[in-house]
């Protein structure tokens, strides 16, 4: 077996003059976690499609488990689960006729397709909705079926697309802990995103912007990178106007609302506390807490984000 489940040089992919994936680089080792993070249009989907082998790459290598997907595409899709965002799944088919489905399209034989369904229905909760039909099942609930028909053939490295969009917080979590225990099976996970709280979970990420991977590390590694930025939390009696009053002051390079209050960015944290405050009172607005907090991913990725913005112009 090699070393990396997946390995990237220079991956290229172009539509037209459009430049979906931009000299791309990375590695992912066996059973780890892999985010690749990103908003809609960074490229992320594109690489997937090439890495499952339904895409050719314009530029570059690329292998999964040591095999090329230029030229052996089709022998990847056999070692390979893959499941995106839209599910795949058949809503008039009960539960176990979808695995069941699966199953013969990945070619799991008879003999062991009973104790392969029986896995699946246990690993996904599902094992009392059977004979449900499919298209009664909640979101979550065929986000876990789809997971299970993604891996009925035992595959040792999961692409899983967006795999959590439009799921509950509850759904994600759940789902989470499924992964958790694949990975600690020695699956390999390469999971795309763009929910920043998520990046938490995974081993390593990647960020990705307008086709490039612009940070690459475990999630405490890219907090610490930001060691040129202090993030101030800020709870007031009026959290728009606060906006508005703190992003004209010195030493403010960000300022966004986070859950109940503000993330804001500055230079100086020592400096710019007290004249925050200043400024708020003198705006007759109140302060309820004021701290200097641990960036979080979303604080990771919009400063990331910025600075490669201001690298391109």
């Amino acid at each position: 077996m090699p070393e990396h489940a997946v390995q990237l040089r220079d991956l290229v992919k172009r539509f037209g003059e459009f430049i979906a994936v931009d000299h791309v680089t990375l590695e992912v080792a066996r059973g780890e976690i892999f985010g690749f993070l990103g908003p809609n249009g960074a490229g992320k989907s594109t690489t997937i499609r090439i890495l499952c082998g339904l895409l050719a790459p314009t530029e570059g290598e690329a292998r999964v488990g040591g095999l090329d997907v230029r030229t052996q595409a089709e022998e990847i899709k056999r070692h390979i689960g893959y499941m995106s965002q839209k599910f795949s799944l058949y809503d008039d088919l009960t539960v176990a006729e979808n695995i069941d489905f699966f199953g013969g399209v990945y070619g799991v034989e008879n003999g062991r397709l009973a104790e392969r369904r029986e896995y699946v229905l246990k690993m996904a909760g599902l094992e009392d909705r059977r004979t449900t039909m499919t298209h009664l099942l909640s979101g979550g609930w065929k986000q876990r079926l789809a997971l299970g028909c993604a891996i009925l053939h035992d595959p040792p490295i999961l692409f899983l697309d967006e795999p959590t969009s439009g799921v509950d917080p509850i759904a994600r979590r759940a789902f989470w802990d499924l992964i958790y225990e694949l990975s600690a099976s020695g699956h390999t996970v390469f999971v795309t995103t763009h929910y920043m709280d998520e990046a938490e979970y995974c081993h390593r990420v990647a960020l990705m912007d307008a086709g490039k991977v612009i940070a690459l590390g475990a999630p405490d590694e890219l907090k610490r990178s930001l060691e040129s930025h202090h993030i101030i939390y800020l709870e007031t009696s009026d959290i728009l106007e606060s906006m508005k009053v703190i992003e004209k002051l010195p030493g403010v390079s960000d300022v966004a609302v986070f859950g109940g209050g503000l993330h804001v960015t500055v230079a100086d944290y020592d400096a710019a506390a007290p004249r925050i405050r200043g400024a708020l009172d003198r705006a007759g607005i109140s302060v309820g807490e004021l701290q200097c907090i641990q960036p979080s991913m979303e604080d990771v990725f919009v400063a990331m984000i910025e600075k490669a913005e201001k690298e391109r112009s």
